[in-house]
């Protein structure tokens, strides 16, 4: 099937950029409302910022955005390796979530929390899967009685991931306390590292010690190996520098 090139060639304009608690992509969820804690803000752009754009939207309680990929490669690959099969296994970027895919377009469901017209418009969001800076190019609002397929297959992810138990040592609990998100930040902790982000083909343990910035905190942490099962220990709670942004949006 012959198809004019001109025809297909379509130019994408964000309409909003995402501010999160994530300033880099490790660490961000591998899919959206696995961590609950995680808020995130949508910084509608001109001329999309025009609170007319977004009339009805507060009566629904959760958003489709799709966006855009913006740190990975324009490069996309026909074959990719899910984290789910361990990151060796190979399966076509179509029957994936990866992000090097054609266009880089992601798709993304999350939880509107408020939405503000004081200033322009800016989304308020809960359990989003994106990281700082994130492009934005639609909003649509989820239907449930529409796009709920409760007897959907879902081929080599079948059930979400396997949560894994999240330790923390005396100083990073210490500096928690001293904190006033220190409840919250905990919790998002908690959840991002009960995900396991170490990259899939590590394993099950290894020596290594990570760090992954969550807000403004460099959670440096390590596998532990117990009787009951593999353990992430945070050891330590570094603050780090406020991320540096030509977008004018507010650090994470």
């Amino acid at each position: 099937m012959s198809v004019d090139q001109q025809d297909t060639s379509f130019s994408i304009t964000p309409i909003g950029v995402i501010a999160s608690d994530f300033p880099d992509k490790f660490g961000v969820p591998r899919q959206p409302g696995l961590v609950p804690e995680a808020t995130a803000q949508l910084h509608l752009l001109e001329p999309y910022n025009d609170p007319l754009a977004v009339r009805g939207l507060e009566g629904f309680s959760h958003l489709w955005l799709t966006f855009i990929f913006h740190l990975s490669p324009p490069d996309w690959k026909a074959l990719v390796r899910p984290p789910r099969l361990g990151g060796n296994a190979r399966m076509g970027v179509f029957a994936s979530r990866s992000t090097h895919r054609p266009n880089r377009l992601g798709l993304s469901l999350v939880e509107l929390v408020d939405v503000s017209t004081d200033k322009g418009v800016t989304l308020t969001l809960r359990g989003a899967d994106l990281v700082h800076g994130t492009p934005v190019v639609d909003i649509k609002p989820y239907l449930p009685w529409a796009e709920a397929r409760p007897e959907a297959h879902t081929g080599f992810a079948p059930a979400a991931p396997e949560r894994i138990e999240v330790a923390f040592s005396s100083q990073a609990l210490d500096y928690l306390a001293l904190r006033d998100d220190g409840n919250s930040l905990r919790r998002l902790i908690e959840e991002v590292l009960a995900q396991d982000p170490r990259p899939a083909y590590r394993g099950q343990s290894d020596q290594r010690l990570y760090g992954v910035y969550l807000r403004d905190v460099n959670v440096r942490f390590r596998t532990i190996d117990t009787e009951t099962g593999l353990v992430l220990h945070v050891d330590a709670l570094e603050p780090r520098a406020a991320l540096a942004s030509d977008s004018g949006l507010p650090s994470p």
